[in-house]
C-alpha cells in the first residue's frame, strides 16, 4: 500500500503532493498545468500546495481551474506573504487567494517565511480564519529549530499543523534538529524542492553514478528514487512540481517504491548529511 501521512490529526494523504511553483507563469501552459493537477487527482495525489507569491497568484488561478467541481477530492494548501500575515492584510490575503482558488476555506494555510511581524500577531490572525472558517488549519514554512521553539512558546502556537521546508537528499541539514523535532511532535514536514529545484545541486543528483546505478537496478528513474527517500522518513511529505501529465505519472508511482535499509544507507553515504547544525536552506 503506498505511504500515507496522517494530516491534521484525523486525515490520511498520500506522501506525495504536487507543487505549483513556477506555475501560472506562461499563458501559454495554462491548459497543460491543469491537466497535470487533474491527472495528479486521479492518481491519488490529492495534496496540492500552492502560494500568493507564485507568479503573483497566478498559480492559485491554475489550481482553482484544475480543482473546479472536485473542491472536496483535495487538501488544499496555500501560504500567506510574511508581510500579511497579521490583521486586516491576512484577512484580505486569505480571501483573496479563496477567490483565485474559486473555493470558500483553505485546509492549510501557511505563513510563507518569517518576516517582521510577531509570531503572536500571525498566530492570532490564523486563529481568527479558523473562526471565520475561511481556514481549516495554519502551519508555518521556512522555519528553523529555534523559531519553532518560540512558537511553542506563543499562545496558540502549538496549534501549527507543519512545517514546509527545503529538504532533499543533497540539503539534509534539518535531519540535525528540525526534523526529529517535528517528528517528536507528530507534526508533518512538508519537503519542497524534493528534487532540487536547478543548477548544480540538481544536476548532481540527477547525474550521479551510484543513484544512476541504483535507479537502474530497481528499474526506477533517479527522480522516483529521490522522492522515494524523502517519503521514507517518518512524517515527511514530498510536494514535487509536475508540469506535464507525464512527470505527475512518474511521481505517483514514487509512492509504491521500498527502499532497503542498504539503498538508504548507499544513498546517504554519497550525499552525507552535513553532522552539525546548519542555516535552513530557502530558496
Amino acid at each position: 500500500m503506498a505511504k500515507q501521512i496522517i494530516f491534521s490529526g484525523t486525515q490520511p494523504l498520500p506522501a506525495i503532493g504536487q507543487g505549483t511553483w513556477y506555475m501560472g507563469e506562461k499563458s501559454a501552459q495554462y491548459v497543460e498545468e491543469v491537466n497535470a493537477l487533474r491527472a495528479g487527482i486521479d492518481l491519488g495525489l490529492t495534496l496540492i500546495d500552492t502560494a500568493e507569491m507564485y507568479a503573483n497568484g497566478g498559480a492559485e488561478k491554475v489550481v482553482g481551474e484544475a480543482i473546479s467541481g472536485r473542491r472536496d477530492e483535495v487538501y488544499l494548501v496555500s501560504k500567506v506573504y510574511p508581510w500579511n500575515a497579521a490583521g486586516p492584510s491576512a484577512i484580505q490575503a486569505c480571501e483573496q487567494s479563496l477567490k483565485r482558488l474559486k473555493t470558500d476555506y483553505l485546509d492549510l494555510y501557511l505563513l510563507h517565511w518569517r518576516g517582521d511581524i510577531a509570531l503572536e500577531d500571525t498566530v492570532s490572525v490564523m486563529q481568527q480564519l479558523v473562526q471565520q472558517g475561511k481556514i481549516r488549519r495554519w502551519g508555518v514554512s521556512n522555519l528553523d529549530y529555534a523559531d519553532m521553539q518560540e512558537l511553542w512558546r506563543v499562545t496558540g502556537g502549538r496549534e501549527c499543523a507543519t512545517n514546509q521546508v527545503l529538504y532533499h537528499l543533497a540539503s539534509r541539514g534539518i535531519e540535525h534538529d528540525l526534523l526529529p523535532w517535528c517528528q517528536q511532535q507528530k507534526m508533518p514536514v512538508m519537503a519542497y524542492c524534493p528534487l532540487a529545484q536547478a543548477g548544480r545541486l540538481r544536476s548532481g543528483l540527477m547525474n550521479h553514478p551510484v543513484l544512476n546505478d541504483l535507479a537502474q537496478q530497481k528499474g526506477v528513474t533517479v527522480a522516483q528514487l529521490l522522492l522515494a527517500w524523502v517519503i521514507h522518513h517518518e512524517g515527511v511529505v514530498a510536494i514535487p512540481k509536475a508540469g506535464s501529465v507525464a512527470h505527475v505519472k512518474e511521481n505517483a508511482l514514487a509512492l509504491e517504491i521500498t527502499l532497503k535499509q542498504e539503498e538508504i544507507t548507499l544513498m546517504e553515504k554519497a550525499f552525507p548529511a552535513p553532522g552539525r547544525k546548519t542555516p535552513l536552506d530557502m530558496v
